[in-house]
This record gives structure tokens, C-alpha cells and sequence, in this order.
């Protein structure tokens, strides 16, 4: 269902109740209702800790029962500085999922992609990027091989497994062949992305990144942890391979302090940054220091589609990630819980501007309704270095 812009409403819409569904293989799924027929859908998600993001939704929720969910700013405004105690993960991904959900039902109320209500498309497509994997320098790069013939143009992967503080020659050469015979197989046409996990120290930076210059990386993201984000000009003064951080920051605040590091590249996430309306405004403070938006979403296509709306709306913007495919997915498929996949049909490394209304997509309840029979408990790894100490996932 939906209404033309220009359609008298004689009441308000109101929000009526809620569903949170835990599917695999690591996500949570959001619907909200209204009483005229119109739902949306949103992601509210950290990966690991899903079920208590499911119970911050429960709480946000309880004050937008019977209200008018085309208030979007509104209630975006309310739910993040209305508890006293804001921000973090759990709240702000919270918010970010029922943003998404609101979004989704005004656009479907007035028959457009919400894309059209953030100013409209100013990009006819977006390029996306896919993960590789491999545990071994040939096999990443034969799998990089196969993602180059599905018609990908760019690729990321981990750069490294656990590393020691301050990796020593063996770490640091088996790194750099690594990396070195991925560059080799793909050739020069194809852009790499490499991102750290955090798993380097601002010292080591200092090592490891002057090594991968000549490999010419389209960007290395989070090479140390978001809590050092402040000691992140060290690091992009030390190299000039483009810096990538943000993914774990939840609010334009957290990236206030990050955009003049000078890095090149700020990775918002749709279902952890406040949602499409954080995320809007975090592009357009990065649009202030000539920082291009690249949204991080290892996440469902709810996620993904919300990242998606985004992307046709920004100036600013430079490619989105995606893990259609990713072999950690346990068996489910990104598409598994769509009526019309095609929505995300790839050609030459880029994804069609959807028309659907809303997010664009069309979620297959059954498909989630069957699938939150068993839910998931899903944890992030904990990796060991050598001495037994704990390292970065």
C-alpha cells in the first residue's frame, strides 16, 4: 500500500506494534506495523550481541505505540537523546533499525524510494565491492580470480591474521607476499581494499604500511582500533595510502573527532550510525573535510538496501560494501530473504538504482518467520596470539 504525495490524510497514521525476528546467520530482522496497512522493515544488529539489541528495540519501541511514523526526524530526535544515558552500540543500533523501519514505511506512503526523499538520486548506479578469502596467498587470490569473473572491479580481504604488537620480519614478509600475490594476480584493474580489524598498533603502522605502498591499495581500513582514533594522523601522515576508519562509531560526534585525522575514507554503518538519518548527516560533515563515504555493511539485505538509498542520495559517496556470497554465512544467503532478488542484481561491479518504494526491497516474511524458528546465538571469535594472550578478531 501506498499514497501519492498530494493525497489528503485526514488522521494521522499511527504505528500500531512491532515484530524483531533473530535470523541467521547473524542478524536481527525489524517490522513495523501501522494501521493503515503500511509496514516497514529495518536491521537493527551488532554482530554478537544481537540479542541485546533486540531488547533495546523492545524498549525504544514502547514510546512510538500510537504515534505517526512519518515523523521521522521527530522521533529519531526522542529516541537518541530522550534516555539521559546515549549512544554506544546497543542504542544507537537500536535506533538505526527502527530509522530504517520509518523510512521504509514513509516511503511507501508516498510511493518513492527513499532516495527521492533525501533530495534524490544524484548517481545513475553504485559500485560495490565484495569480500575474498583464502588461507593461503594462492587461495585468496584465486578466489579473487573467481570474484573478478562474477564481474566484480574492486575486492577486500583481510590483510593479516592476529599480529604481534610489533610483528616481527616473519610476520611482516609473510604479509606483504600475501597481499603482494593478490596485486600480481588480479593486476592493476582491479581495486584492494585491505582492512586490519584494528590488529595493528599506531607504531606498527609505521612498519607494515610503507611495504604495501607499491601495491597501491584503494584504501586500508581500520589499521588500529577505534579507541586510538584521535592518533589516527600519525598514522595517514606516515603513508600515502588512503586511510579508512569508522565503523565502529555510532553518531556524527564520533566522526567529529575522526574527519580531521585526515583520512580518506569514513565507513558509517547503516544499523549501527543512527540509521539513514545519522548516516545523511555524517556523509555531509565528511563532505566538509573531502572525505568520501564508503558504508560498512557485513550485514542482511535490509542493511544493505538501507546502505543502498543512501548511496544514490550522497555526492560524496565512493563504494559500498556487500557480502553477498561471504562463505561465513553458515548456509543463508544475503538474497534468502527477498522476494525479488533481482533488486540487487550486480553488473560490472555496480547495483541498479532501485524504484521500489521505501528501501527498495520487498522482505519475504514467510521466508523470516521460518528461519526465527531457530534463530541464532551467534558470537564473534576470539583469536589467541602464541603466548595465549588475546588478540583482535
Amino acid at each position: 500500500m501506498n499514497r501519492r504525495a498530494g493525497t489528503p490524510r485526514r488522521t494521522p497514521m499511527k504505528i500500531t506494534g512491532f515484530e524483531t525476528f533473530l535470523v541467521r546467520p547473524r542478524w536481527l530482522f525489524l517490522r513495523v506495523d501501522t494501521d493503515e496497512g503500511i509496514s516497514g522493515w529495518g536491521e537493527p544488529i551488532v554482530e554478537g550481541r544481537a540479542e541485546a539489541v533486540q531488547a533495546a528495540v523492545t524498549t525504544l519501541l514502547e514510546h512510538l505505540i500510537a504515534a505517526d511514523p512519518l515523523r521521522t526526524e521527530e522521533h529519531w530526535q526522542v529516541l537518541a537523546k530522550s534516555g539521559f544515558y546515549r549512544g554506544g552500540p546497543v542504542l544507537s543500533s537500536a535506533l538505526a533499525g527502527i530509522d530504517q523501519a520509518l523510512w521504509d514505511i514513509k516511503g511507501r506512503y508516498h510511493g518513492v524510494p527513499v532516495h527521492e526523499l533525501l533530495g534524490g538520486p544524484v548517481r545513475d548506479r553504485v559500485r560495490v565491492y565484495t569480500w575474498i578469502d583464502g588461507d593461503t596467498p594462492q587461495d585468496l587470490a584465486e578466489d579473487a580470480l573467481a570474484k573478478v569473473e562474477a564481474g566484480f572491479t574492486a575486492v577486500k580481504c583481510n590483510a593479516s591474521g592476529a599480529l604481534s604488537p610489533i610483528p616481527d620480519a616473519a610476520e611482516v614478509h609473510a604479509l606483504v607476499n600475501r597481499l603482494s600475490t593478490l596485486r600480481e594476480a588480479v593486476g592493476d584493474g582491479i581495486d584492494i581494499a585491505l582492512d586490519f580489524h584494528g590488529r595493528l598498533t599506531t607504531a606498527a603502522t609505521r612498519r607494515v604500511l610503507p611495504l604495501l605502498e607499491p601495491l597501491l591499495p584503494l584504501f586500508v581500513e581500520e589499521p588500529v582500533l577505534p579507541e586510538f582514533s584521535r592518533d589516527l594522523r600519525q598514522v595517514v601522515e606516515s603513508t600515502s595510502i588512503p586511510i579508512a576508519a569508522g565503523e565502529r562509531l555510532y553518531s556524527r560526534w564520533d566522526f567529529r573527532d575522526l574527519l580531521p585525522t585526515g583520512i580518506a575514507v569514513a565507513q558509517p554503518d547503516l544499523s549501527h550510525a543512527g540509521g539513514i538519518s545519522e548516516v545523511r548527516r555524517i556523509a555531509a560533515l565528511a563532505e566538509t573535510h573531502d572525505v568520501t563515504p564508503a558504508p560498512h555493511c557485513p550485514l542482511g539485505p535490509i542493511a544493505l538496501a538501507a546502505s543502498v538509498q543512501i548511496d544514490f542520495a550522497v555526492p560524496n559517496f565512493l563504494i559500498q560494501e556487500q557480502e553477498l556470497g561471504i562463505d561465513d554465512n553458515d548456509g543463508n544467503e544475503l538474497l534468502d530473504y527477498l522476494v525479488d532478488p533481482s533488486v540487487f542484481r550486480f553488473s560490472d561491479g555496480y547495483v541498479p538504482r532501485p524504484t521500489g518504494p521505501g528501501l527498495g526491497i520487498e522482505v519475504d516474511e514467510e521466508a523470516v518467520r521460518y528461519a526465527a524458528q531457530t534463530g541464532h546465538q551467534w558470537r564473534s571469535p576470539t583469536l589467541r596470539h602464541t603466548d595465549g594472550g588475546r588478540a583482535e578478531w
